[in-house]
């Protein structure tokens, strides 16, 4: 059974960085596209960044240039390594894997002005 667990996340004031990772039991995560979505109160779920097998990765608008995701495939975890972090990145954080529409459990990024 495929499981994603999330760490990472927290309280940071603005300005500040914070690294999320993934890891995915059950399966390889060679086999899927992988991303991280967020949800802030009132929002609806929106995509932050994915990266497909290949390594090709696609960012929102919003967090091109602070935020980085990547993938290791040895320890079968994706990363998402945010910098320079606003107020506006709020939000509960989620892992997703493409191939089985599978969801990690979600993880609080708190930004303080």
């Amino acid at each position: 059974q495929v499981q994603l667990v999330q760490s990472g996340g927290g309280l940071v004031q603005a300005g500040g960085s914070l690294r999320l990772s993934c890891a995915l039991s059950g399966s390889a995560i060679t086999s899927s596209t992988m991303g991280w979505y967020r949800q802030a109160p009132g929002k609806q779920r929106e995509m932050v960044a994915t990266i497909t097998i290949l390594r090709t990765t696609n960012y929102a608008d919003s967090v091109k240039g602070r935020f980085t995701i990547s993938r290791d495939n040895a320890k079968n975890t994706v990363y998402l390594q945010m910098n320079s972090l606003k107020p506006e990145d709020t939000a509960v954080y989620y892992c997703y894997a493409n191939f089985w529409d599978y969801w990690g459990q979600g993880t609080q990024v708190t930004v303080s002005s």
